[in-house]
């Protein structure tokens, strides 16, 4: 894992696309996956591992037969690089997050403080478990800070939620 002193201010990320592959859903999911980029933007460490140069960075993300794509370019448009991963290693985490934050939404309903309490630390211990995948699998490619890898992973979590 990264910390903080292993980045430049430079090393970031100043602008995230999505590609069509990823595909459009209902003005909810959009507005959450407008916030996650946002999120991701105004704060983040991220520069790919052996690159020379310097950032900011671009980053587009895409979805191709079930692989997620990095593509990572300088802000100038000069390509740095791609990186694919396999959203496998992912879909029990997001799973089990999106159950535990549909227990979180009823329990605010009407569950006690307490209650509601232990069900958001669980669903950020399963936050944490997917931010730390995340990282793993990106290790010796991209590296990021555990901020970083959160804020990657909401975003992760927004691309599978259908609304």
């Amino acid at each position: 894992m990264a910390d903080e002193t292993d980045f430049a201010p430079e090393d970031r990320l100043s602008d995230l696309t999505l590609d069509d592959s990823i595909g459009r859903s209902t003005p909810d999911v959009e507005h959450e996956r407008a916030v996650a980029i946002f999120d991701l933007i105004e704060e983040n460490r991220f520069k790919p591992v052996g690159d020379a140069g310097n950032g900011p960075y671009t980053l587009h993300l895409s979805v191709i037969e079930g692989k997620l794509v990095f593509a990572v370019k300088r802000e100038g448009g000069e390509d740095v690089a791609t990186h694919i991963l396999s959203l496998g290693p992912f879909r029990k985490i997001v799973k089990d997050y999106y159950m535990i934050c549909e227990s979180y939404y009823e329990a605010i309903k009407s569950a006690t403080t307490s209650q509601i309490e232990t069900i958001d630390m669980a669903r950020r211990g399963v936050h944490n478990d997917g931010s730390e995948t995340l990282m793993d699998r990106l290790d010796g490619k991209i590296a990021i800070d555990f901020d970083t890898a959160r804020r990657l992973f909401t975003l992760v979590c927004v691309l599978h939620w259908k609304g």
